[in-house]
Order: C-alpha cells, then structure tokens, then sequence
C-alpha cells in the first residue's frame, strides 16, 4: 500500500502520539518514515506607523534555535523508529508556512503519503494561524491519514 510515510511533527503531546501510531502502521505496511519538522521564518515585528524592526542576527539566532528544536524532536521519532525496526532518516526545512513545508518535504523525499495529527498546538496560536492538518488536507494530492 504505502512505501514511504512523511510523519510531521511540531513537538506537541498530540503530535508525539500521532508520531508512534505512524512509526507502528509503517511497521505494519513495511514502510520507510521520514520524520519532518518545518522551521517558520522570524517574522518582523511593526511598531508604531509601519516602523519595522528587523535585526538578521536575531532572526539567525532565531532560526538556529528552532532547527536545533526541531532536530531534538526528530531524534526522539528516529529512537523509536529505530526501536520497532522502521528504516527512518529526517529533514528539517525552513518553510513559510508549515503545511506548505510538508508538501514540498513529500515531493523532495517522494513520500506517497502523509501521518499526521489531527492539530497540534492549540489556543490563540492555532486560531489566527488555522490548523495546519486542514490546510495539508486541502493542498496535498497525496493521501493523508489523520491520527486523533
């Protein structure tokens, strides 16, 4: 059925337990998993009349933080690949949106199909950004299984 399973993460409680039930159905098909962690890009802040504040080492810094985060969580998806036999390797991109990331991570790894949780983090972030599980829904051709 599936050979190749894009498993998305952002670190949440929600996403860690969809991120064993992908490793155990990849197990179950004999599929290879590639963990994935999308790197969002500091936004600048504006104050005032349209005055924007934008320092590059910030934003280097900032970045290098969340990779490093996200190569943290990837790590923890790698031992228990490794642990239940599953052939694993990971990717971290800096990606505009994350859902646009998880798109063009399947089309680099060709993926043909994507694990996810149903939402990750939640409360006033996840209202103004939206769900990032809908919008790969609704943008990927691929399909997307969607763990609860």
């Amino acid at each position: 059925m599936f050979k190749h399973i894009l498993i998305p993460t952002d670190g949440s409680a929600v996403a860690n337990k969809a991120v064993k039930a992908g490793i155990q159905l990849a197990k179950a098909l004999g599929a290879k998993v590639t963990g994935y962690y999308a790197v969002e890009p500091m936004r600048p802040h504006v104050y005032g009349e349209g005055h924007m504040i934008t320092n590059s080492q910030m934003v280097k810094a900032w970045e290098e933080r969340a990779r490093e985060y996200g190569e943290r969580q990837l790590e923890i998806l790698a031992k228990s690949a490794k642990a239940a036999g599953v052939p694993f390797n990971a990717l971290v991109t800096v990606a505009e949106t994350p859902y646009e990331g998880i798109i063009e991570a399947t089309k680099q790894q060709k993926c043909d199909a994507i694990f996810m949780a149903s939402h990750g983090r939640s409360g006033l972030q996840g209202l103004i950004m939206g769900s990032v599980t809908h919008k790969v829904l609704a943008h990927s051709t691929l399909p997307v299984l969607v763990y609860r």
